[in-house]
């Protein structure tokens, strides 16, 4: 065989070769998607104080496993005790002030009981005259002042009856349910829930992390202070859209961590993301902006889908951010079959790079 011949069987070789794979490559794109762009994500929890104050102790360390309810920091309670006692003297307060006008209404119903008295009498008295002085017995001063009397007696009474209800007024309802007590309660339910803020305590399992925390640094309320790392791990994966076409929720899925090179790990489609940032539109006030491009052939959309794996301790193991490889694993015995081969051969190139 002839050099030329050698060389252009071997053109021919190559040309088959690579027909074969871009064949390959443009099936198993649609029928047995792979995508290097997935990672194993955890949930962190921005853990902020509730109250000011300055911290005064910190009952946990860097990467430290943590469960919910433990507390994680205290700050200085001492003011949020004082508002608290301040709470309960003013409580006693408003509990004094309700006895006093409960002695003040009953002093004032008496006044009622005998302003009244007083009025029947100087009423009787002015009739009395009055009759009197029809019949020639009596002078006019005598009825005049009896009349003047029996009217100041019913301002008395007037002025008596609005005293009480005034009084009752300001008692409100004599019950616990009285205005007074009920918004110092509310005023020491807040003072005692602002003290039980001074300890901040996880809302949920995890794990601290990128601790940068010491005491005696004061702190505002609503400061970002400790990261909180959720135990479960989310393998999110980004596919180029047309790859999802046969795939739906339940899926069969396999993993191949960056960090465990070689191992190939069993998942299924958890859920897969109803959009992406480009797809987002915002109300901002101003005209479209539509999207230009001079390329034929534009980049394909990638869109997200969600992976649990199958061995639990597997996943707890893994930190957030490891890189991964995502294969999806159609029904089909021999498609499946070769899902399983491209998965492995790529986790086994991990070992070299």
């Amino acid at each position: 065989m002839t050099p030329d011949q050698k060389f252009t069987r071997w053109i021919k070789i190559s040309c088959s070769v690579f027909l074969a794979l871009f064949v390959y490559f443009l099936i198993a794109d649609l029928a047995m998607p792979v995508t290097p762009q997935a990672m194993a994500t955890r949930v962190t929890t921005k853990v902020a104080p509730r109250v000011s104050g300055q911290i005064t102790n910190i009952y946990v360390h860097n990467n430290q496993v943590v469960h919910k309810g433990d507390v994680l920091f205290e700050i200085d309670p001492q003011q949020y005790e004082l508002a608290v006692e301040k709470a309960k003297l003013n409580l006693e307060t408003v509990k004094q002030n309700n006895a006093q006008l409960d002695a003040s209404i009953a002093a004032a119903r008496a006044d009622v009981v005998a302003a009244e008295t007083t009025l029947a009498q100087r009423q009787r008295e002015a009739n009395r005259l009055d009759t009197l002085f029809n019949r020639k017995g009596t002078s006019q001063q005598l009825r005049d002042d009896a009349v003047s009397e029996a009217t100041a007696a019913k301002a008395n009474l007037l002025a008596s009856k609005a005293r009480l209800k005034q009084l009752i007024v300001s008692r409100g309802d004599t019950s616990d349910n009285n205005i007074n007590i009920r918004v110092a309660r509310n005023e020491l339910d807040s003072a005692i829930l602002n003290l039980s803020y001074t300890q901040a305590v996880a809302e949920s399992d995890g794990i601290v992390t990128n601790l940068q925390l010491e005491s005696g640094t004061y702190t505002a309320a609503g400061t970002p202070l400790v990261a909180l790392v959720s135990n479960k791990v989310d393998v999110i994966a980004d596919f180029r859209e047309k790859s999802l076409r046969h795939f739906t929720t339940d899926s069969k899925a396999l993993v191949a961590f960056d960090s465990k090179p070689g191992q190939v790990f069993e998942a299924a489609v958890s859920s897969i993301d109803a959009g992406v940032s480009d797809g987002q539109i915002e109300a901002n006030g101003r005209l479209a902006a539509p999207t230009t491009s001079n390329r034929w052939v534009r980049d394909a959309q990638r869109m997200r889908l969600h992976v649990d794996i199958l061995e639990s301790d597997i996943a707890e193991n893994m930190p957030s951010g490891a890189r991964a490889s995502v294969q999806l694993v159609p029904d089909g015995f021999f498609f499946g079959f070769l899902a399983r081969v491209q998965i492995r051969f790529l986790s086994i190139l991990h070992y070299i790079y």
